[in-house]
């Protein structure tokens, strides 16, 4: 994609999941709707400084409860699949961010709206993950429960006393197959939620043509996003979580955090085991991805922080090309 001149700069904003449920992890519609019309008001202040904002979330938790409804109700209406999940929480929480945002940008006396845009996002259907799922998903059940739906096809593994637990694959994204719709609203003025979840996951299914088809698979929202930044020639890619700064030498006397870090640094502490897979592992990934394919600027920072890492001052651990 070669988006057309523009005079503002644009930034795509990654928030996690959890960012979305309640204080204790709580997912009821209430908490949820709570923690986004909180999240609306620093995402706002970001457009308010003249900025273009594409906006991408996590959805591990909606996906979650949608999961246990799954397991609930298999006796009495099929259960759908994993993309179609994605798919339902993508328009569930873009709905509610595009609620709050509208308000969040009129209460700043801003004209701009807001626009949710259910994406899909091209995995290989040879991706070596569909053979080895690995990605734990939803609840621990007991044996005689999980062999239920492992007689449906489903994958699932014994984690010991909590018992067992779904594992999905977790493929590489390769592109984003709406991104040119996205460029066209942001271009556009409009504040652009999409990508949740990293992407409905759609493989080619072969057939003459372009024959995209769903795909049971779940899809790191981080990775998306440092793909989407590029695409859309984004200046910065900003992942917010809950701490202000990567660690290093977390958890032990020694820990510090990193502000302006060179990629070599990032990827020497990465090499070393300092970061997580299941935590910040995915969201360093991502920052590097983003840079060493063109990328000018990315920041991990907590949620509080984004207007000023988007602003340019020296808020969270920023990689600079």
């Amino acid at each position: 994609m070669n988006p057309t001149q523009r005079s503002a700069p644009r930034v795509v904003i990654a928030l996690g999941g959890n960012a979305m449920t309640g204080p204790d992890g709580s997912a009821a519609p209430t908490a949820q709707r709570d923690a986004i019309r909180e999240a609306a008001g620093h995402i706002a202040e970001v457009a308010a400084a003249g900025v273009e904002v594409v906006l991408t979330h996590g959805n591990g938790p909606q996906v979650g409860n949608l999961l246990v409804k799954n397991e609930l109700a298999a006796q009495v209406v099929p259960p759908v699949p994993l993309d179609w999940c994605v798919a339902q929480t993508q328009a569930t929480i873009a709905f509610t961010l595009t609620d709050e945002l509208d308000a969040a940008l009129a209460a700043r006396g801003l004209s701009q709206r807001t626009a949710g845009l259910v994406t899909r996002t091209l995995v290989d259907a040879d991706d070596p993950h569909f053979r080895e799922p690995s990605k734990p998903v939803g609840r621990f059940l007991p044996k005689d429960e999980a062999e239920r739906f492992i007689a449906l096809g489903q994958t699932w593994e014994d984690r010991g006393e909590k018992g067992w637990r779904r594992v999905v694959a977790s493929p590489e994204p390769k592109s984003v197959v709406d991104a040119p719709a996205i460029h066209a609203l942001a271009a556009s003025g409009f504040v652009v939620v999409c990508a949740g979840g990293g992407g409905i996951p759609v493989a080619d299914d072969g057939r003459d043509g372009p024959g995209l088809r769903g795909v049971e698979a779940v899809i790191d929202k981080d990775l998306t996003a440092a793909i989407l930044a590029r695409d859309l020639d984004a200046d910065t890619l900003v992942i917010a979580t809950d701490v202000p700064n990567v660690m290093v030498d977390f958890g032990t006397p020694a820990a510090r955090p990193l502000g302006r870090v060179t990629a070599a640094e990032l990827r020497e502490h990465a090499a070393a085991g300092q970061f997580a897979r299941g935590s910040m592992g995915p969201k360093v990934d991502a920052v590097l991805r983003f840079i060493d394919r063109g990328g000018k600027r990315a920041v991990i920072t907590s949620l509080e922080h984004i207007a000023d890492a988007v602003s340019g001052d020296d808020a969270g651990t920023v990689l600079t090309a």
